[in-house]
């Protein structure tokens, strides 16, 4: 199984894991690390480097963060390589495909793809899809 670390500013991974598991169901081999102010990037990044450790069963791990170019993203960026993926912009319905999605046969490149397009697709303008569904009933 692909193991799964939520990182973001402030305490957002955390809050994110815990909607999630309310919703699915415990999520296995997941991790929140909150990169709070005042932090030092050692810190932080020791911090990542701890949570990657304690999901990785040798299938890989997956990074999700709040934005690209924010501490959280760059410091998970310093692990990159074969066995650790990073997408960033992460949101809840990502997190909620991943507890059924990281299986033991699926690769992590293929997570890292199919999460990144869930959480684009996952992303609306509400008010024009209500629109576009109106329309088509007519």
């Amino acid at each position: 199984m692909v193991g799964l670390v939520v990182a973001t500013h402030g305490r957002l991974a955390e809050e994110l894991l815990l909607t999630a598991e309310g919703i699915v169901g415990r999520l296995e081999r997941c991790e929140a690390v909150s990169i709070v102010a005042g932090a030092s990037m050692d810190e932080a990044r020791q911090h990542i480097a701890e949570a990657v450790k304690r999901v990785d069963q040798g299938s890989g791990v997956l990074v999700l963060t709040d934005m690209f170019g924010g501490t959280p993203a760059n410091l998970a960026l310093t692990f990159l390589g074969d066995k650790l993926e990073v997408v960033t912009g992460v949101n809840l319905p990502m997190i909620m495909k991943l507890a059924t999605a990281r299986g033991e046969d699926v690769s992590l490149h293929s997570v890292a793809e199919l999460v990144t397009a869930y959480g684009q697709k996952n992303i609306t303008l509400a008010s024009e899809l209500l629109r576009t569904r109106a329309r088509s009933r007519t």
